[in-house]
């Protein structure tokens, strides 16, 4: 009869012990930040109180006002951030952006910049934008030669006093070119 050998030999067992003792390590302290809930300095909401119910014979509340624009110029762009994935070594990939002013004076776009040659941004066919209004930017990356993960930033300046500068993020992993 034929004795079945361990899958693991005597010589790597410590090894292996050791990474599954670490694996468990990070699984306990990711489950324990997941756990604990975002951590960005804000405070986490109350739960909601439940109204009172209005007394007999009177009248229930007037319904809360819509919410009225921001005072002055605000920028938004959406989306802000956008990553492109798994991309070829020297291609150029493009994305639409919409720009929108949703405050309640005209926005002035001053001008747009990139954090290098390889991000192009194209020209706006209008500098202004109108209260509730929107501009597309159209964004063109070309992938360098070398593989690796990439982070690119296009800049808009505006007359927004909340926000001068917005950063738009482009991300996106060169992969290897396979032959």
């Amino acid at each position: 009869m034929r004795i079945a050998r361990p899958v693991l030999s005597r010589r790597h067992r410590p090894a292996v012990l050791a990474a599954c003792s670490f694996l468990a390590a990070c699984s306990f302290f990711l489950a324990s930040i997941l756990m604990a809930g975002p951590s960005d300095g804000q405070a986490k909401p109350a739960s909601p109180v439940p109204a009172a119910s209005p007394a007999a014979g009177a009248s229930p509340a007037p319904p809360a006002s819509p919410v009225a624009p921001a005072s002055g110029p605000r920028i938004a762009v959406d989306p802000p951030s956008f990553d492109f994935g798994r991309t070829l070594p020297e291609k150029a990939v493009a994305r639409e952006f919409s720009i929108r002013n949703f405050g309640d004076q005209d926005l002035v776009i001053e001008n747009v910049t990139t954090s290098c040659g390889c991000t192009v941004a194209e020209s706006l066919t209008k500098t202004v934008v109108k209260p509730g209004g929107s501009q597309p930017l159209r964004v063109t990356l070309t992938t360098p030669a070398h593989p690796g993960a990439i982070t690119k930033s296009v800049m808009v300046r505006s007359n927004d006093p909340a926000r001068p500068l917005l950063e738009i993020k482009l991300k996106t992993t060169v992969a290897a070119e396979t032959r």
